[in-house]
C-alpha cells in the first residue's frame, strides 16, 4: 500500500499543514511506510522562492507541482494559485495514482477534496479528507462570501458530497464533527483525530536558560507571547487594549513572533497607541522553535467564537510542548477552553475582557510558582494526550486497516472465483 498526501506546502516550509503532513509522511516512511507527497513549488512565507519541483525527502518522494505564485498579498491573486494547485493536482493523480492507493488529501488550499475525488475513484485509490480547517465555512463566516451568498452555499454542497463519498473523513476536533455529521456526513465514516506536537522537537527551556530570553532583552521580565500566523480568523483587539492597560509595567512585555494578514494592523495599532512595551519579531527558524516558544512565561492563543466549529489553532500544542501556560481568548466553551478548564493549563478570557485580562496578566506575573505549575501541566497534557508518537501509531493502524478493508476490484474477485 502507498499513502500519498496531497498538501499545497510541505517540509521545508513551516506553515501548520505543513507541520503536520510532513511529522506525519517522515513518520510513516521512518516505519518502512511507502510515502509520497505531492504539494507546491512554493513555501507559505517565499512564494517568490520555488523549491525542487522532485526529490526523495527522508523516505519520502516528493512531487512539487508548477503553479501560479501570486501569494497572499490579495485575495484573487489567492483564489489563482489555489485554481492552479487544484488543476495541477488533478493532472497528477489522474496520471499516477494506483489501484490500493490511500489518498490522504488536506484542506491547503481550500475545497481540494472537489478536484481530488475523481481522479482517485477512477484509478481505484481511497480518499481520506484530512479536514484540518473547514471550507467554506470558514470564509463564509469571516465575509468572503456576503456579495455571493449563493457561492457559498455551492460550494458547502460540493465539499459535502466529497465528504459524502470519501472512504473516511478525519477531524480535529469533536465540534467540526458534529458540524458535519449535523450536515449528513456517515457517521461510520467520520473520525475525530486531535492534532499533536512533537515531544522530542519542541521541549521546556528554562527561562535562565535560553539564550534568546537574553538576546532579546528579557532576561528579568514577564513576557506574554503570540507566536504564529496573524490571521483573519484571529483577534488582537483584546491583547492590545490589555497591554495599553499595563504599559507602564516595567516588568511585563509583550512579544508578538510571526507574520500573516492582521500582523500590519497591529503593528499599527501599537505604533498609534505609543506601546514601547511591545515588540515583533518575524517567525524564527525550525531549529529554534523550543528557544523562540519558551521565550513567553505565559502564550496567548486567539479564536473568533463564530470559527469554533471551523478551526483549532494548532499552536496550541507547540505551547504545550514548550511547556507553556496558555491564555486563551475566545469562546470560554471552546475546543482549547475546554481542555485549559480541564486540566489547568491556562486561563481562559472571553473577547473584549481586557481588563480582566490586564488584572490576570498582573496576577500571574506575581505568582512565579502558579505560572510554572501551569506549564507543567501543559507538558503532562502534551505527552498524556497529544504527543506526536501517539499520534503517528494511531495513524499507523488506521491506514494499515483501510488498506487490509478495501474492497477487491470486481475484475480482482472473477478471477479468484474462477481459479477456485
Amino acid at each position: 500500500m502507498r499513502t500519498i498526501f496531497v498538501n499545497r506546502y510541505f517540509h521545508p516550509d513551516q506553515s501548520a499543514t505543513s507541520r503536520m503532513v510532513s511529522a506525519l509522511a517522515f513518520g510513516l516512511a521512518r516505519q518502512g511506510g511507502e510515502v509520497a507527497v505531492v504539494a507546491s513549488r512554493t513555501r507559505h512565507d517565499q512564494a517568490d522562492v520555488p523549491l525542487a519541483g522532485r526529490e526523495t525527502c527522508s523516505g519520502v518522494d516528493v512531487v512539487r507541482l508548477s503553479t501560479s505564485r501570486f501569494g497572499r498579498g490579495t485575495l484573487p491573486g489567492r483564489a489563482i494559485d489555489y485554481l492552479s494547485f487544484h488543476l495541477a493536482a488533478f493532472g497528477w493523480l489522474i496520471r499516477n495514482v494506483r489501484r490500493g492507493d490511500v489518498v490522504v488529501v488536506c484542506t491547503d488550499p481550500p475545497l481540494i477534496s472537489l478536484g481530488c475525488a475523481l481522479p482517485i475513484r477512477l484509478r481505484g485509490g481511497e480518499m481520506v479528507n484530512w479536514v484540518m480547517d473547514l471550507f467554506p465555512e470558514t470564509a463564509i463566516e469571516l465575509g468572503l462570501f456576503r456579495r455571493a451568498p449563493v457561492l457559498g452555499r455551492i460550494a458547502a454542497w460540493l465539499r459535502d458530497r466529497s465528504v459524502a463519498r470519501a472512504r473516511l473523513t478525519i477531524c480535529p476536533t469533536e465540534r467540526m464533527a458534529d458540524y458535519l455529521l449535523a450536515r449528513g456526513a456517515p457517521a461510520d465514516r467520520m473520525r475525530v483525530l486531535h492534532h499533536w506536537s512533537d515531544a522530542a522537537e519542541i521541549r521546556p527551556v528554562p527561562r535562565d536558560e535560553n539564550p534568546l530570553r537574553a538576546a532579546w532583552d528579557y532576561t528579568h521580565k514577564f513576557v506574554v507571547g503570540y507566536s504564529g500566523n496573524f490571521g483573519r480568523a484571529h483577534e488582537f483587539a483584546t491583547l492590545i487594549e490589555a497591554a495599553t492597560l499595563l504599559q507602564d509595567r516595567q516588568d511585563i512585555r509583550f512579544l508578538m513572533v510571526g507574520g500573516g494578514h492582521k500582523l500590519a494592523s497591529v503593528q499599527g495599532a501599537v505604533r498609534e497607541r505609543g506601546l514601547a512595551n511591545v515588540a515583533f519579531k518575524p517567525l524564527q527558524p525550525a531549529e529554534q522553535l523550543a528557544e523562540s516558544l519558551g521565550v513567553p512565561d505565559l502564550h496567548v492563543v486567539s479564536l473568533l467564537p463564530r470559527l469554533e466549529h471551523c478551526i483549532i489553532p494548532s499552536k496550541f500544542y507547540g505551547i504545550l510542548a514548550a511547556g507553556r501556560p496558555t491564555l486563551f481568548i475566545g469562546d470560554p466553551k471552546g475546543s482549547v477552553a475546554a481542555v485549559i478548564d480541564a486540566e489547568g493549563c491556562g486561563v481562559n478570557i472571553a473577547i473584549g475582557e481586557a481588563e480582566r485580562l490586564a488584572r490576570t496578566i498582573a496576577e500571574l506575573a506575581a505568582s512565579p510558582e502558579r505560572v510554572v505549575a501551569m506549564g507543567e501541566t501543559a507538558r503532562a497534557v502534551l505527552e498524556a494526550d497529544y504527543a506526536y508518537d501517539r499520534a503517528l501509531a494511531t495513524w499507523r493502524v488506521l491506514l494499515r486497516d483501510l488498506a487490509e478493508t478495501t474492497p477487491a476490484p470486481a475484475r480482482a474477485v472473477l478471477l479468484e472465483q474462477e481459479t477456485s
